[in-house]
């Protein structure tokens, strides 16, 4: 079976390389075998393992899509562990966090066939049989209340450590020094040396996790449980496990890398801990990004060594897509174990690039959570409410679609609830939604009428996104709108050509429609931001007839913008002008669910809050969408279907309204 590693190789001389070639496949082991050691003394190799944020994907099974996949599962990440394993004396595996919540398995376990006492999660089923060392907690292991992760951590089969997670004292108290769990553990790791000798090695493994998560979970932690600043948490610890005789400090950090700015309570504080004195090694994760393998234009940071100034690092994915690997090479000098050398790598399950799977499932994991697994399946498929017409997203680039209008009302729903009896009650609140699934081949939307099943709410929110609000002005509504508009070509009004109206190299997840205020598109104008941001045309102004309540739109009036995560955390213009950000727990996707079983019976019609502003004359502008589309035109529309296009697609023309 063919490997692909994102590998942090080392430098050797050309002579060296190409008679390794000639006599052996060129390795780590071997590269590392053949480096003398400079202090003379004997040395031992000691390989770390990090999975992170596996989000209950234990199975290699897309839930949404009720259907397997070879791109993420732990059973998968399993395989690589075991053969790591293989190929090494002396091996320790950790977790990082963001465990048991993230996928229908996970809430199936936490709100449907509830954790019983003495009851093993089916993440802890799965883990039994792959000997974790140790694990942190990530920010979602709050999401479904302390009472559930109690039940959880009860009978965890490896220690779980956090060093800035604390007991609320109700005082308020800063010097507060009552941890939710143990700040640290220490291993007692037996190991082989390069003499074939055992050797005993005291390893300190602290956890820490963002500190958001009072904000992201304050309905389940307010007055419970506080969190402090990351970084200072974990260096309050280290001489404390060194007084215990830690030889070796290994950090498992529940945050992304950030940047070279310190500044307090940081949620993404890795680089920061790599300047603390005594650290030897990091897991991190949170971001769902990689590392090494992933250019970080950052000083100090080697991504063919994987190194953060000097420190090794690994940042595996998520859902199980990669397995961090750090090599660590260390001797004993003057009665102290020492770290001599490192090299860190991920490996991947699956290549996205060629397609290729990399890694079988383990069926050790898969036999462990079976009959979880076979329970979730059947719960997605159960029923969540019913639709009164078909749901589809075919023509969500060029109409207001009813599969953007249900995402946006069931998160107006959804923020509705959460602002209740705090400041921000009175502000109005529209809501931000985009077509995920809107082009290329068969990429789109389709839920017939009839039964809308857990399962089918994919196809509305393909994203594992949480909910966000933003706090922006009217005139910030209208940067965004703006920006939005970017997706559209220009339009020539006195052209009787054919003339394309949407610009396929903007991506559709970037087609914000707002409901809560209606406005029109003149297409016949300039974009004024190109599909990154930037502004290119700064008179351009396509948005026109922007209103509220049905009066023209008060550009200093505050507004609480429903979204997710994504968006209220990026550089969108508009967005970026933002005066406060909520981060909730929940995905968007939970919250459709949730709003749909509430609703009981949904009509999936669009509100029609935006069209196109009037042209001069008629204009002969298409589109391509799918070639099922031609069955869902309404004669309202103003859309034809033309016929075959490339790529398995339809061609369609609409008339645009004429002054």
């Amino acid at each position: 079976m063919k490997k692909t590693f994102v590998k942090a190789g080392k430098q050797i001389s050309a002579t060296a390389l190409a008679l390794s070639v000639l006599a052996a496949p060129l390795t780590y082991q071997s590269v590392m075998a053949a480096k003398p050691d400079q202090t003379g003394k004997h040395q031992v190799s000691l390989r770390i393992l990090g999975t992170t944020d596996i989000h209950t994907n234990l199975y290699n099974y897309d839930y949404y899509k009720d259907a397997q996949t070879q791109e993420f599962g732990l059973a998968k990440t399993a395989t690589l562990i075991k053969e790591a394993r293989a190929e090494a004396k002396n091996t320790l595996l950790f977790d990082n966090g963001d465990l048991i919540q993230g996928n229908p398995l996970g809430d199936y376990k936490a709100r449907v066939d509830k954790l019983e006492d003495g009851e093993l999660h089916p993440v802890f089923q799965a883990m039994k049989q792959l000997d974790y060392d140790a694990a942190t907690l990530g920010n979602h292991e709050f999401n479904y209340g302390l009472e559930f992760l109690d039940e959880v951590l009860d009978d965890a089969p490896m220690p779980y450590v956090s060093a800035n997670v604390y007991k609320d004292d109700h005082d308020n108290d800063p010097s507060n020094d009552e941890h939710f769990i143990n700040p640290y553990t220490i291993l007692k790791k037996k190991v082989v040396d390069d003499r074939g000798k055992t050797q005993v090695i005291k390893v300190g493994v602290v956890g820490a996790v963002a500190p958001q998560i009072t904000q992201w979970d304050k309905a389940h932690l307010d007055g419970k449980v506080t969190a402090k600043d990351i970084v200072k948490s974990v260096q309050a610890q280290i001489p404390k496990m060194k007084e215990e005789g830690a030889d070796l400090i290994i950090a498992l950090a529940h945050s992304g890398i950030g940047d070279t700015e310190v500044s307090e309570m940081e949620e993404n504080a890795v680089y920061d801990l790599t300047n603390v004195e005594g650290i030897d090694a990091i897991i991190s994760g949170h971001s769902h990004s990689t590392f090494p393998g992933n250019d970080r234009n950052l000083p100090g940071v080697d991504t063919e060594r994987g190194t953060i100034n000097g420190v090794p690092v690994v940042m595996a994915g998520s859902w199980g897509s990669h397995l961090g690997v750090i090599d660590l090479k260390i001797a004993k000098e003057k009665g102290k174990w020492v770290v001599k050398d490192s090299e860190s790598e991920l490996r991947a399950i699956y290549d996205k690039t060629t397609k290729t799977d990399l890694a079988e499932p383990d069926s050790e994991v898969l036999e462990a959570v079976k009959e979880a697994h076979e329970q979730t399946i059947d719960y997605i498929r159960e029923p969540v409410g019913t639709t009164t017409a078909d749901i589809h997203s075919y023509f969500a680039r060029v109409q207001d679609d009813p599969s953007i209008q249900i995402v946006t009302n069931a998160q107006k729903w959804y923020v509705e609830k959460k602002v209740k009896g705090t400041p921000d009650e009175n502000l109005p609140i529209l809501s931000a939604g985009a077509p995920f699934k809107a082009g290329g081949g068969s990429n789109y939307t389709y839920i017939p009428e009839g039964t809308i099943a857990i399962k089918n709410v994919a196809d509305l929110y393909l994203y594992p996104n949480t909910v966000a609000t933003i706090k922006v002005t009217g005139a910030d509504v209208k940067e965004w709108l703006e920006m939005s508009a970017g997706q559209f070509n220009q339009i020539d009004p006195n052209s009787d050509k054919e003339q394309p109206l949407i610009n396929r190299s903007y991506p559709a997840f970037n087609y914000d429609v707002i409901d809560g205020v209606t406005y029109e598109i003149d297409v016949t104008e300039p974009a004024k931001y190109d599909s990154n941001g930037h502004l290119v045309n700064a008179e351009a102004n396509r948005i026109k007839n922007l209103q509220y309540n049905g009066q023209p739109i008060d550009l200093e009036q505050e507004f609480l913008v429903a979204t997710n995560n994504y968006r209220a955390g990026g550089n969108f213009p508009g967005v970026r002008n933002q005066t406060a950000v909520e981060m909730y727990p929940d995905e968007n996707r939970q919250a459709i669910i949730d709003y749909i079983q509430e609703q009981k019976t949904i009509d999936p019609s669009a509100d029609g809050n935006w069209t196109f502003a009037p042209v001069a004359s008629e204009v002969n502008v298409v589109f391509d969408s799918s070639l099922d589309a031609q069955n869902a035109i309404s004669p309202e529309s103003g859309i034809t279907f033309i016929g075959e296009a490339t790529n398995d697609t339809g061609k369609y023309s609409m008339k645009l309204p004429v002054e």
